[in-house]
């Protein structure tokens, strides 16, 4: 892409979790992370948590190996620049970005990522589901300190790495601002997504989350995934020995997400996503951002 080339763009969220979308069927478009910065700056840029690139899953290195079960591919970045896994609120984004599009139709379609394929079901209008894959619950000890005081988490894959914590009020989460310490260290070397978590009823739990490489977001949506699997462990629950599924409502700052984890381990999220806007950069603005 050239500095005389205008980049278009849309802007989508996912309760509130917002992204800026980038369409690049073809692989074209070189977007180092000093760009994908600028472009979700809040001030100086368009804004946004993170950046989806659309891409064909051919047409991208890290995805052609899924290309025969998902044609396209998310390629999710931060809002610092740096790359991610997964991204759960991305997931419904990219996928009711490409049925306003027209590259998909209505209903169920397969979506690349870093974390593995995902299977999505997309409505013309409404709630998008996507099938988030199995957490994996792993066994080190976390701890979470904020102000002084410190609390037990769970460490909790969904793709991506995280550490819920249940307290006794949202606001001991702090303002959120730095990265909550988290020890040991050695546990998430690359980084990891913290959840703070209250109960808010019988199945239903509200959460703050401080996001690897964004800080504090309006939603999280593997996030809400690994607080559903943490709360039910923590209750009791386990599909996977029971055979009966469970579901939680997570509140989160900007909406709420119905989760559902399925006998198999399978977890499933569904939730809102919409496209608000859509539009192109100048191309003196362009030129600049990808110096």
């Amino acid at each position: 892409m050239t500095s005389t080339q205008r980049l278009p763009f849309l802007k989508g969220h996912g309760t509130e979790n917002d992204f800026v979308i980038v369409p690049d069927p073809d692989g074209r478009l070189d977007l180092p992370a000093t760009a994908v910065a600028r472009i979700c700056d809040r001030r100086a840029g368009l804004g946004g948590d993170g950046l989806l690139r659309v891409v064909r899953s051919a047409a991208h290195p890290e995805a052609r190996a899924q290309a025969d079960e998902a044609e396209w591919f998310m390629d999710y970045r931060n809002g610092d620049g740096s790359i991610a896994e997964m991204c759960g609120n991305g997931v419904r984004v990219f996928a009711r970005y490409l049925l306003h599009a027209g590259l998909v139709e209505a209903g169920d379609l397969a979506i690349a990522t870093r974390a593995g394929v995902r299977r999505v079901h997309v409505a013309k209008t409404g709630d998008v589901t996507v099938s988030m894959g199995r957490a994996e619950l792993r066994e080190e000890s976390v701890v979470v300190t904020v102000d002084g005081r410190s609390w037990p988490a769970r460490n909790v894959n969904m793709g991506n790495p995280h550490a819920v914590a249940f307290v006794d009020d949202l606001a001991h989460a702090g303002d959120l601002l730095a990265v909550p310490p988290f020890s040991p260290a050695s546990v998430y070397p690359d980084g990891v997504n913290i959840e703070f978590v209250v109960d808010r009823g019988p199945g239903r739990v509200a959460m703050r989350v401080h996001e690897r490489g964004s800080g504090e977001t309006r939603s999280c949506g593997t996030g809400a995934c690994a607080v559903a699997v943490a709360t039910a462990r923590r209750d009791g629950a386990d599909p996977t020995q029971t055979g009966t599924p469970v579901t939680y409502t997570v509140d989160v700052l900007g909406g709420s997400l119905s989760i559902t984890e399925l006998p198999d381990g399978t977890v499933e999220m569904t939730g809102p996503a919409e496209i608000v806007a859509e539009g192109t950069f100048t191309p003196a603005w362009t030129g600049a951002a990808l110096a």
